[in-house]
C-alpha cells in the first residue's frame, strides 16, 4: 500500500518551457517520504533527537515518463520496497490526477549516526514502524 501526497507544480518548479525541471521531481518524492515517515509517527527531527540517528539518501534511479507543467496538481507515492538492518530501499511515483505516472523513482535511504555521519544498524522501533 502506498501513501500519497499532493504536490502543486508552481513556477519555481519548471524550466523556461513551464515544465517541471527533472530535478525537481526528487524534491517532490522527499516530501512524499518525508510526510509519509511523518504518519508513521516517525517525524525526522523527533526521531533524530530520540535515537541520535537520521536518515539520508544514499542512491536514487528515476525515470521520466511524461511532463509536469505549470499548476498541475500531482499525487507522489512512497511505499516500502525493501527494508533491511542500515538502509531502505522506497519507491515512489509522480502521477497527474488522472493517474498518469509521469516519474518513477526507487530511492535507498541509510541510517546513519547524526553526529559522525557513520552508518549504523536502523533502531528496532524505527523499522518496526515502517513495516506496519
Amino acid at each position: 500500500m502506498s501513501f500519497e501526497f499532493p504536490v502543486r507544480v508552481y513556477w519555481e518548479d519548471t524550466d523556461a518551457g513551464g515544465i517541471v525541471f527533472y530535478a525537481n521531481y526528487l524534491k517532490f518524492f522527499e516530501r512524499a517520504r518525508t510526510e509519509w515517515l511523518r504518519a508513521l509517527g516517525l517525524a525526522q527531527s523527533v526521531i533524530r533527537e530520540q535515537t541520535g540517528g537520521m536518515f539520508v539518501v544514499s542512491e536514487t534511479q528515476v525515470r521520466y515518463l511524461r511532463p509536469a507543467r505549470l499548476d498541475d496538481q500531482l499525487r507522489v507515492t512512497a511505499r516500502l520496497e525493501e527494508a533491511g538492518r542500515a538502509s531502505l530501499v522506497i519507491v515512489q511515483q509522480a502521477l497527474d490526477l488522472k493517474g498518469q505516472v509521469l516519474a518513477e523513482g526507487r530511492i535507498r535511504i541509510g541510517w546513519v549516526d547524526a553526529a559522525s555521519l557513520a552508518p549504523t544498524r536502523i533502531p528496532p522501533e524505527v523499522l518496526q514502524a515502517l513495516q506496519q
